[in-house]
């Protein structure tokens, strides 16, 4: 993100400088009637900056949803992962396992199976 910012930026720099030098470049020889090409000038600047600033952002957002995916997909595996551990293992082992939480303030709900389910850490949020 901040590499197509600064990116940007220095598209946005450029652009500006190019629209003062053609204003400074009108204004040294025109007239009344050179308004008009001005104000086109900047209107053009403005059209060139604002391309470049949404090509910078829909490559962000294209980058973004790139690792929301893969974030989905390890967030999945780690819950397949978890399920299975909680399979795999003894009453005794999820009683060591609940004695452990307890002692580092996390809780281990328990089901009306009667068999436990996903940790739930102390701050509030989701563990995998």
């Amino acid at each position: 993100m901040k590499n197509t910012v600064l990116r940007a930026r220095g598209w946005d720099r450029m652009a500006i400088k190019v629209l003062f030098w053609e204003l400074e470049q009108h204004l040294k020889s025109s007239s009344g009637a050179s308004v008009v090409a001005i104000d086109n000038k900047i209107e053009q600047a403005m059209d060139l900056v604002k391309s470049h600033l949404m090509y910078a952002v829909r490559e962000e957002v294209e980058v973004l949803k790139e690792q929301i995916k893969e974030l989905v997909e390890r967030n999945s595996q780690l819950e397949q992962e978890n399920n299975l551990l909680k399979t795999l293992a003894s009453p005794e082992q999820l009683a060591q396992f609940q004695a452990q939480l307890q002692t580092t303030g996390c809780s281990l709900p328990v089901s009306q199976s009667g068999q436990t389910t996903q940790p739930t850490p102390p701050n509030g949020g989701s563990s995998a």
